[in-house]
């Protein structure tokens, strides 16, 4: 009987450095235009990663925004523990913040609401990132427990309207407007 050897991994390898150097493109490509300005022979180019690479792997520019979306935006949501919710509210919501802010923000955050499949009958990807965000916020509220707010709380009182501002371009949401988001929600209990 002879051992199948397994693949080696290589952390840090030639997928790394790949997905690596189109996610810079994809970011640059949105710095200069929005996401509209994402198409692949553009990313292929910048990026140095031959446009059938990038096909075979991603499949469109559309899915291209999306990765790098969930990418950011998920990298963005890992809080460490502060030592008190409130602090660990704050965080969470200054990443979030600042995952979202400006034309490249914006454009990640509308990639992801645009995987959502608002019909209910699948799960987009867009929503497997609000699922996501929501287990990391109930770990978050599982490290302080007793009469806090609840995940739905957070989600409503903190996440929505980073959100909403986000993408109508409200404004108005600095540190101090976060703050007072946060110590309303802890104020009230949800």
């Amino acid at each position: 009987m002879t051992a199948t050897k397994e693949p080696r991994r290589r952390p840090g390898g030639r997928t790394a450095r790949t997905t690596e150097a189109v996610h810079g493109a994809v970011l640059a490509l949105i710095a200069e235009g929005g996401a509209a300005r994402v198409q692949v022979p553009d990313v292929a180019e910048r990026s140095g990663v031959h446009a059938s690479t990038i096909y075979r792997r991603w499949g469109s520019s559309v899915s291209l925004v999306l990765d790098v979306a969930l990418d950011r935006l998920g990298a963005a949501a890992e809080v460490p523990a502060t030592g008190s919710l409130r602090g660990d509210l704050l965080a969470y919501a200054r990443r979030t913040l600042a995952a979202t802010e400006g034309p490249e923000g914006f454009a990640l955050l509308h990639a992801v609401v645009s995987a959502c499949d608002l019909t209910g009958k699948s799960e987009g990807a867009g929503m497997k990132h609000l699922h996501r965000r929501g287990t990391e916020i109930q770990a978050m509220l599982d490290r302080h427990p007793g009469d806090g707010p609840t995940l739905e709380d957070v989600l409503d009182g903190v996440l929505a309207p980073v959100y909403l501002r986000v993408l109508f371009n409200a404004g108005g949401m600095d540190d101090a407007h976060v703050e007072k988001l946060v110590d309303r929600l802890l104020l009230t209990g949800g």
